[in-house]
C-alpha cells in the first residue's frame, strides 16, 4: 500500500516547514471518516486512504515528538510514525465503533518503538518484554521520583524504580547507564529559527488542533466511549472482567501462564475465557454505540420473495 503526494521530511532542518505544511490538511468529521474508511475497506479506494492518512499526520508528528530524547533524528522518528499510521489506515475497521485516531495511536507508537530498538541494537537493547518496558519507561519513572541528575542512580531510587516496573535492580542500573548519552531536550528549545519566527518543541507537544469546536466534540465522544466501555464491562462476569483487563487493558499484559496459576485452570481455558469475554464486550459496545448515535446500525436485509 503506497501513498503519493505526502509531505516530505528529508532532515531536521526542514522540520518547521514540514510541521506547518501538515497543519493545512483538514481534520475529518466522524461521518466523513466512516465513509472514507468504508471506501477503502470495500473497494480499496486509494484517494480515501490518502485523505485518512494526511488528516492524521499531525497526530503522528505529535506522538513522535514524545520520543525525541533517544538521540535519534526527529525527522526519522516522524517518518517511522507515518509508516505506523499507514499500517493503521490499511487495517482500520470502521465497524468496530472507534475513531481512527484511537486505533492509529497504537500502530504509530509500535512503529516508533521498533525503530528506536533497532537503532539501539548495538547494545542489544530490549531483548525481553521487561527490558522493552524498562527502556521506554525509565525516564518517566525517574521523573516521578525526581531522580533526573546525571550519573548513576542512588540505590534507593534504583530500588523504587525496580519495584515500580517489576524488573531486577541491576537491569535498572545498566539501562540508566546506556541511556545517559541521549539527554532530554528542553521544551523551550527552538525547532528552527527563521528571522523573527521561532517554533519551540512545546508548541508541538501541546494540542495543535485550532478547531475548538472539533476538540470539544472529540472529547465529548471520547467520554461517551469510556462510558460505553464501562457499561459493557459491567455485563461480564467478575472473572471475565479481571481476565480481559489483565490480558488486554494493561500496559504490561499478564501471560496465560500467570492467570492460569491464579485461577487454577489450564492456559487454554484462560484463552477461551478471554476470547469469549472480548467477543461479548465488542458486541455490547456496538449495541450501546448505536443506541447513543455514535455508530450506524447495520441495515436489515430484505427477505427474499
Amino acid at each position: 500500500m503506497s501513498y503519493g503526494n505526502l509531505p516530505a521530511l528529508s532532515s531536521d532542518s526542514g522540520l518547521s516547514r514540514y510541521l506547518s505544511e501538515i497543519r493545512k490538511f483538514p481534520m475529518l468529521q466522524p461521518e466523513e471518516e466512516y465513509l472514507l474508511a468504508k471506501a477503502w475497506a470495500d473497494r480499496e479506494d486509494r484517494e480515501a486512504a490518502h485523505k485518512m492518512v494526511t488528516s492524521h499526520l499531525r497526530l503522528a508528528a505529535k506522538i513522535a515528538m514524545g520520543y525525541r530524547g533517544y538521540g535519534l533524528p526527529v525527522s526519522e522518528v516522524i517518518s517511522e510514525a507515518n509508516v505506523g499510521l499507514m499500517q493503521a489506515v490499511k487495517r482500520f475497521d470502521p465497524e468496530r465503533g472507534f475513531r481512527l485516531a484511537t486505533y492509529a495511536m497504537w500502530w504509530i507508537r509500535a512503529a516508533i518503538q521498533e525503530y528506536i530498538l533497532r537503532s539501539w541494537s548495538l547494545v542489544k537493547m530490549g531483548t525481553t518484554a521487561a527490558q522493552k518496558k524498562l527502556f521506554f519507561n525509565l525516564r518517566r519513572a525517574k521523573s516521578q521520583i525526581n531522580a533526573l541528575e546525571d550519573g548513576d542512580l542512588h540505590p534507593d531510587a534504583v530500588a523504587q524504580i525496580a519495584t515500580k516496573l517489576n524488573v531486577p535492580a541491576d537491569e535498572v542500573v545498566a539501562m540508566n547507564r546506556r541511556l545517559q548519552g541521549g539527554g532530554d531536550q528542553s521544551l523551550n528549545a527552538p525547532v528552527k529559527s527563521d528571522g523573527d519566527a521561532t517554533s519551540e518543541w512545546q508548541d508541538w507537544l501541546a494540542d495543535e488542533n485550532a478547531d475548538q469546536a472539533g476538540d470539544y466534540a472529540e472529547r465529548e465522544e471520547m467520554d461517551a466511549r469510556r462510558e460505553i466501555l464501562a457499561e459493557a464491562m459491567g455485563g461480564l462476569t467478575e472473572r471475565e472482567q479481571r481476565i480481559l483487563t489483565e490480558r488486554r487493558l494493561q500496559d504490561d499484559p499478564a501471560t496465560l501462564e500467570q492467570l492460569a496459576e491464579v485461577y487454577g485452570v489450564s492456559r487454554e481455558r484462560i484463552r477461551q475465557i478471554e476470547v469469549r469475554a472480548f467477543e461479548k464486550l465488542q458486541q455490547r459496545m456496538k449495541e450501546l454505540a448505536v443506541d447513543k448515535g455514535l455508530l450506524r446500525a447495520e441495515p436489515e436485509l430484505e427477505p427474499v420473495a
